[in-house]
């Protein structure tokens, strides 16, 4: 076999984990949405409407729609559409962003609040039995590799071209 040949080789293997995990990750996304709709169920919530309150409770600071979006990996459409559902719901309220007119500031009204404290109480329950099969490092690990999937594929600008 050639050093061509198998450094062809070794990038097919490398190609080929890869291409697993990405399949594996497909999957769990539509685990995690499944169980957690399951799980904030009898809060009134669904796993979208859980994702945005989780991503207002855990800001520094009030976020737009965009910024909603961008935290939980959502479109700013698909982020916009949760967050007007939560406005109906009275979860969340709308401040003036004195940066963006056009944008508002959406922060959690205190049944919001109390709501994501209590989904996040849920959450700590049911992840306890989770931890004894996944070991933190096994768990640790595992994140550092989607990190540095995601921190290669997120696109900076527009470019969609593979960060080396």
């Amino acid at each position: 076999m050639s050093k061509k040949d198998s450094v062809s080789d070794a990038i097919n293997t490398d190609a080929t984990a890869v291409t697993q995990l990405a399949l594996t990750v497909f999957r769990l996304n539509g685990a995690l949405l499944h169980w957690g709709d399951r799980l904030v169920e009898p809060l009134g919530l669904t796993s979208a409407r859980w994702q945005m309150l989780g991503a207002i409770a855990l800001a520094e600071a009030p976020l737009t729609a965009p910024q909603v979006g961008d935290t939980m990996g959502v479109t700013r459409q698909g982020a916009q559409k949760q967050l007007n559902l939560l406005l109906e719901q009275g979860l969340v309220e709308v401040k003036p962003n004195p940066a963006h007119r056009r944008s508002p500031l959406y922060v959690l009204t205190a049944q919001g609040l109390a709501l994501y404290r209590k989904a996040d109480a849920l959450w700590m329950a049911e992840v306890a039995g989770l931890a004894k099969v996944i070991p933190a490092a096994q768990a640790g690990a595992a994140t550092q590799t989607l990190e540095s999937m995601l921190h290669q594929l997120q696109p900076v600008n527009t470019s969609l071209e593979i960060k080396s």
